[in-house]
Formats: C-alpha cells, sequence, structure tokens
C-alpha cells in the first residue's frame, strides 16, 4: 500500500506531532508500506524529495540524502519538503506551520499524477497545508487529532473545521480530550506510540541522590516554574534534572541558578534523554493545560521512572493509573507527591519494583509497532480495493477498530 502521510509542523524542529509522524512512517515501511511523509522543512527548497534516517529529536530532525528536487511525481519512501515553517502562537507554544498556499498547489499537482492509496493527515485543522488535501484529494483520507484544546485560530475556522471533519473517511484522535475538537463525529481514540528499545535498552546514567527529572520545552504551559518552587521544598538529599530550553528559560535560570541538588541541562540528544530517564527515579510533568495525552510520561514509564504528574485528561489517560496524579497548579500537592515519590527511591522497596515493573508493561504495549498495526487496519477499512497494494484492502467499511466501543460520539478502546 503507498500512503501519503501529511504533517504540518516543520520536521526541523521538535515536536510530539512531528515525532509521531515520523515513527509512524518508519514502523508502517517495517510492515512493508511504502510511505510518502509531506511537511515543512526549514532546511531544503520546496519540492526537494529527500530519503530519511534516525536524527536527534531533541534538537530537531535530521533528514539526509537528496534524490532529485521538484519532482512532477512521488511515490518512494522518503520525506517530500514542501519549503519553510512560519512560527504561529497557538495552545501557548509556537507552532511552526507551512502556511504557504503555493505549497499546496505543488503536493496536488504531484497527487493528480499519482494517487496514492492513502493519504493519512495529521492535525488535520491546522492551517493552511492540510486543507489543501481536504479540497482537492481523491484518494480516501483518515486523520489523526493530536491537540487538544480550542485557540483562536481553531475558533475562527470552525465552519470550515466542521466541513473538513466530513471529507475525512476515517477520523482518529489520540485520546479524548484530543477528540474534543471534532465532538459530533465517530472518533477512534488510538494512542500515541513510543520507542520501547530506546529507553528499556538504554544505560542509566550515573546518580548518587534520588533524582527528579524535568523533560519538557520551557515555557509557561508546561509548568517549570511551578515544579521549580516546589522542589525547593522537598527534603533532602535530591537532585532535579532540568532539560530542554525555550522562552523561559534565561528567567527562570536566574531565579532558580545551578546548583549541586539543581541542574541544567540544556537540550539533550536523544540518546541522552533515554540514558537519563533510565538513571532518573522520578519524571515530573507539571503542565498546566494544552496536553492531549503525554508521551514524555511513557517514555519515562518504559526506562523505569515513578511519574510525577498534574491531573489533566491527556495525563490520566495516558498513564491508566500508573502514576501519583496532583491538581493542575496546586504547588504543595506536587511537593507532597514529590516527596513520596523520592521517600520511596530512598527505601527501594519491593512494592515500588512492583509498580514499576507493571508501569513499564504498559508502557511497553504502546509501542510504534503496534500503533501502527492500529493504524493498517483503519488504512484497510476504508482503502478503496482498485487501489489497495500488495497487503490488500479487506473492506470499504468505515467503522470502529476491533475492540472499541462508541460512547457519546467517540470510539474508546
Amino acid at each position: 500500500m503507498w500512503i501519503v502521510m501529511a504533517c504540518p509542523y516543520s520536521l526541523s524542529k521538535p515536536g510530539g506531532v512531528q515525532e509521531q509522524t515520523i515513527n509512524l512512517a518508519r514502523s508502517m515501511r517495517r510492515l512493508g508500506h511504502v510511505v510518502t511523509v509531506v511537511a515543512p522543512h526549514d532546511a531544503y527548497q520546496p519540492g526537494t524529495f529527500l530519503t530519511d534516517v534516525d536524527g536527534e529529536i531533541c534538537s530537531g530532525y535530521t533528514i539526509t540524502g537528496a534524490l532529485s528536487p521538484c519532482l512532477p511525481s512521488f511515490g518512494g519512501d522518503g520525506t517530500l519538503c514542501i519549503g519553510p515553517s512560519t512560527g504561529v502562537r497557538s495552545n501557548g507554544s509556537v507552532a511552526p506551520l507551512a502556511l504557504c498556499p503555493g505549497t499546496v498547489w505543488r503536493v496536488l499537482q504531484s497527487l493528480r499524477r499519482r494517487s496514492p492509496d492513502v493519504i493519512h493527515l495529521h492535525e488535520p485543522l491546522a492551517p493552511v497545508f492540510n486543507y489543501g488535501f481536504l479540497i482537492s484529494a481523491s484518494a480516501p483520507m483518515v486523520g489523526t487529532f493530536h491537540r487538544s484544546g480550542r485557540s483562536a485560530w481553531h475558533r475562527a475556522l470552525m465552519p470550515a473545521a466542521t466541513w473538513a471533519t466530513r471529507k475525512l473517511a476515517a477520523r482518529c484522535a489520540v485520546s479524548a480530550a484530543a477528540a474534543h475538537l471534532v465532538s459530533g463525529n465517530d472518533v477512534d481514540i488510538v494512542f500515541n506510540g513510543i520507542e520501547v528499545e530506546r529507553f528499556t535498552d538504554a544505560t542509566p546514567w550515573p546518580t548518587e541522590k534520588p533524582t527528579v527529572m524535568f523533560l519538557a520545552r520551557h515555557e509557561r504551559r508546561k509548568g517549570l516554574e511551578l515544579l521549580l518552587r516546589a522542589f525547593a521544598n522537598t527534603p533532602d538529599p535530591a537532585v532535579l534534572w532540568i532539560a530542554g530550553d525555550g522562552p523561559e528559560t534565561a528567567r527562570l535560570k536566574k531565579m532558580f541558578p545551578p546548583s549541586p541538588n539543581r541542574q541544567w541541562l540544556g537540550v539533550l540528544s536523544k540518546s541522552e534523554v533515554a540514558q537519563r530517564l533510565r538513571g532518573a527515579h522520578v519524571l515530573c510533568a507539571p503542565s498546566l493545560f494544552g496536553e492531549s495525552f503525554g508521551v514524555v510520561l511513557l517514555e519515562a514509564m518504559a526506562a523505569g521512572c515513578s511519574i510525577v504528574a498534574s491531573a489533566l485528561d491527556g495525563y490520566r489517560m495516558a498513564t491508566q493509573g500508573h502514576a501519583q496524579l496532583f491538581p493542575v497548579g496546586d504547588q504543595q500537592a506536587m511537593t507532597n507527591a514529590l516527596t513520596i515519590a523520592l521517600n520511596e527511591a530512598r527505601r527501594g522497596t519491593l512494592k515500588r519494583s512492583d509498580e514499576l515493573a507493571r508501569a513499564s508493561t504498559y508502557a511497553e504495549g504502546l509501542s510504534f509497532t503496534r500503533l501502527a498495526e492500529r493504524y493498517e487496519s483503519v488504512y484497510e477499512r476504508v482503502c478503496v480495493p482498485r487501489s489497495c497494494g500488495p497487503t490488500g484492502c479487506r473492506s470499504r467499511h468505515v467503522g470502529h477498530l476491533p475492540g472499541s466501543a462508541t460512547v457519546g460520539g467517540l470510539a474508546r478502546t
């Protein structure tokens, strides 16, 4: 089967949707499918077709091996770059979106010459790139909704969004929180995948004290300032690792300067992220809003960390009871939860070991391989039989994933 996978966010910037798109594409290829990723990239000219390789996700995707620019048609494994992105403020962050209508036109011209079996739109409502597919593409389309919460541009585009979701042969969301953006339609609740072996097989980073790790962009919605204040009230000995950077780094680093117990790590390589998570005892995710799932929580669980996180719906769904959740924005509750987790780490009790093993087993069940198998069944369900590839298509019926049930318009698994 030939699958075109469209991502509206620049692959040269780190981000959850970009990571899910790239790794899902790789996993689909391992299942025997041909996958062309179409996305903006700030380092290449529009129309350049590239083969992609494993890159350092935390510092931006590495994509190499240009085949030929401005292809009249495409259909191989790799990435079609549609030009640079523009930063747009959204959901408490800055989204690197492809906003030039000309890029949409170029892609659609190629699609008219050779139609894929399925087009998979990640974040279908993000302006403006995916709207070109929704308007003109003739192949069946699957849409995955990643984000939660409605931004100003979501509200402005609601009439268009209502029309757009009707164009999708199948609608998927990474959580119930993300599915609210398409309320009133049947939505398959899937999940976000993780690279399990990267975390289970990593060599733990050496630690001398119970260690808490923060791994996210330094912006207000991620709650780093709240964590820094809460950690200051936890009992010694303990260490806080602060990974990443962002618009709040300089201010917060001045307020809470580096010390033996508070280490600012900066942006980490992909391999060091895995090693740090394997070495840490606790992963703290204190986000205030805008989290539809929480991949980093699953990665930390696979690495063997205890989880302390704010009680957002997306985090609750992602962890399924394998985390200490505290009320959003409650500094004292976070301090209490961290204290409990650090005390358990100091004791190293058998109960804690059993709980961590169960959490790790749960996280391992959410691998990209499993996610690819789920999407494969969705693709086969909506695929037009005459255009299917070697894997075949069993049905044109658009229904729910096996084992799911519809509750209030949502397909829950």
